[in-house]
């Protein structure tokens, strides 16, 4: 949990860290397993940020929110009418019922004539777990977001850039090119921690680049990685000799081009890139 100054600085900061199994990430299953401990661990940290009756942004595992990008030749331009069409469009694409999904979505800049939309989409139930959560703890949810989404603002995308992200068993690939979200995966490793090999990790990550290649016709220019830690090193090898270029950790590439400024410090050398680059995206 953090807390932000009104000039934008951290001003407090807390970790509290659930037992092994308290809380599982899924898009269908219920989430919070340990319901008891993970209230306790979130009054902990609200007792030490002094949070008590605010409005907050909640950032969720990737695993949680299933995110599209699709292209229209055409777009309604009220939400009465898009939210149905994208329901529509999507139903064979989660594994929930339609009418159970929480759907937000965001025109972006298309590749070419028409209509490009960015769609974030969850199971209703699954999202209540988590704000039923903060507001037994006095928080009410007025943001809700999945991890990756909010570490992308970490990302200096003047050219294409590729973001793998690793957390526990899964991994999101997103690529992003001048402020346009390009391409998004999230999938479950076939192995994690010490178990995740190069090419394990190379062949989750190249179907959303060569994607981007074939639609785009043009290249990564970079990659950067997160949730890998000390092990980067063994990874950086492979994955520089297919795409062809620089691989570097997500957080010490924005230290080094200004981005991540010392009062966010706390949190970058913890490896929470989600609420670093929420800092960054609210600033």
């Amino acid at each position: 949990m953090a807390r932000w100054s009104r000039t934008g600085s951290v001003d407090e900061f807390a970790l509290e860290t659930l037992p092994t199994g308290a809380l599982v990430p899924s898009a269908v299953e219920t989430n919070l397993v340990n319901v008891a401990a993970a209230k306790s661990a979130l009054t902990k940290a609200c007792e030490r940020v002094r949070a008590k009756d605010e409005d907050v942004a909640l950032i969720l595992p990737d695993p949680v929110i299933r995110v599209f990008v699709q292209h229209f030749e055409d777009f309604p331009r009220s939400s009465e009418e898009a939210i149905p069409l994208l329901r529509w469009k999507l139903k064979k694409s989660v594994p929930f019922e339609a009418d159970e999904t929480i759907i937000s979505y965001f025109r972006q800049a298309p590749r070419e004539a028409g209509v490009d939309v960015v769609t974030a989409l969850a199971r209703q139930r699954i999202i209540r777990e988590y704000e039923s959560l903060a507001e037994a703890a006095g928080l009410y949810a007025g943001v809700v977001l999945s991890s990756t989404l909010a570490a992308i603002s970490l990302l200096d995308d003047k050219k294409p850039i590729l973001l793998a992200r690793i957390s526990g068993s899964s991994l999101t690939t997103a690529i992003v090119r001048s402020g346009t979200l390009c391409g998004y995966r999230c999938t479950e490793l076939p192995a994690h921690g010490a178990d995740l090999t190069p090419q394990m990790l190379l062949e989750e990550v190249f179907p959303v680049a060569a994607y981007y290649q074939d639609t785009w016709h043009e290249g990564i220019s970079t990659v950067r990685i997160a949730g890998l830690g000390p092990r980067l090193g063994e990874f950086s090898g492979l994955l520089e000799q297919e795409f062809r270029c620089e691989v570097q950790s997500l957080l010490r590439s924005a230290y080094s081009d200004g981005r991540i400024k010392d009062d966010a410090r706390q949190l970058a050398d913890r490896d929470l890139e989600g609420l670093v680059g929420w800092m960054l995206h609210r600033g």
